[in-house]
């Protein structure tokens, strides 16, 4: 077991661990701690606690001190810089004829490096590129390629359901994301619907998917027969949040909605007729 405190360095960043020592570190709290890229400000975001040695990554590395005012206005200074670097390798990229877009520019807190992020198709060579930039600013230049979820969760915006992004307001992590959800979920396949501003599904497909995964196991499929309190009949229609099955009925020819549990003996296979349970055992 280790003692550690969770510390993120962005709004919707992932969240590191760091050993406290002797800190007495509070939730929300600033500090300044030490990673593999340097000095770098980030705000505590669990209380200290102990967590298993598989949770943490060795060797862990400490927090400093908590930080001040001093740091504050540092960081502050830090984003003003980025935005005149931003400008500057815009310039740079298109003297170079470069096909790549730059997406954001960050200095570490001690100022040892500037990051510019940026995407682009495929492979750029930006070596002439770099040795401008480290001309004009006299550090560690790093040119780091990402991908177009990353680019909108650094730079944000309005999701097809009028929210602010989930990975820009609150998702640590991206989870793979699938089209088999979609269809679990009995979602339009259109790509316009299914999409983020990124181009990629949404993200949010995940949120429910272990519930219509669940439900799917226990349902009937579509077309099977089942037998009911009413007789026997062919299931018509799923709502597999509400775990109901819609059943017609031959005798009289109607159709019922029925809970799982209603249905008494289970489900049939349409083709063979033979009865069997749909509930796994």
């Amino acid at each position: 077991m280790f003692q550690v405190v969770g510390v993120r360095f962005k709004k919707a960043g992932k969240i590191y661990y760091f050993d406290p020592e002797l800190l007495p570190i509070q939730k929300d709290q600033f500090v300044i701690v030490e990673t593999s890229r340097g000095i770098e400000y980030g705000r505590a975001v669990t209380e200290v606690k102990q967590v298993d040695d598989g949770d943490v990554v060795l060797p862990l590395k400490k927090v400093l001190r908590m930080a001040n005012e001093k740091d504050k206005l540092q960081v502050d200074e830090n984003k003003f810089a980025a935005k005149e670097a931003f400008q500057v390798c815009l310039e740079k990229i298109h003297n170079h004829e470069l096909d790549m877009k730059l997406v954001d520019v960050e200095y570490t807190f001690d100022r040892n490096k500037v990051i510019f992020y940026f995407t682009a198709e495929g492979r750029v060579d930006f070596r002439e590129l770099v040795k401008d930039l480290a001309s004009i600013f006299r550090t560690r230049i790093e040119l780091r390629q990402i991908g177009v979820r990353d680019e909108a969760k650094m730079l944000g915006g309005i999701g097809p359901c009028g929210r602010v992004l989930c990975c820009s307001s609150f998702l640590g992590d991206f989870e793979p994301v699938s089209i088999k959800m979609a269809k679990d979920q009995n979602l339009s396949l259109n790509p316009a619907k299914i999409s983020g501003l990124c181009g990629r599904l949404m993200c949010c497909l995940k949120y429910e998917n272990d519930q219509y995964e669940s439900a799917i196991r226990d349902l009937p499929d579509l077309g099977e027969q089942a037998e009911t309190s009413l007789g026997r009949g062919k299931v018509v229609g799923l709502n597999l949040l509400e775990r109901m099955v819609q059943i017609e009925l031959t005798n009289p020819d109607r159709v019922v909605e029925f809970t799982v549990d209603e249905l008494i003996v289970g489900h049939q296979n349409a083709e063979t007729l033979e009865e069997t349970s749909y509930i796994e055992e």
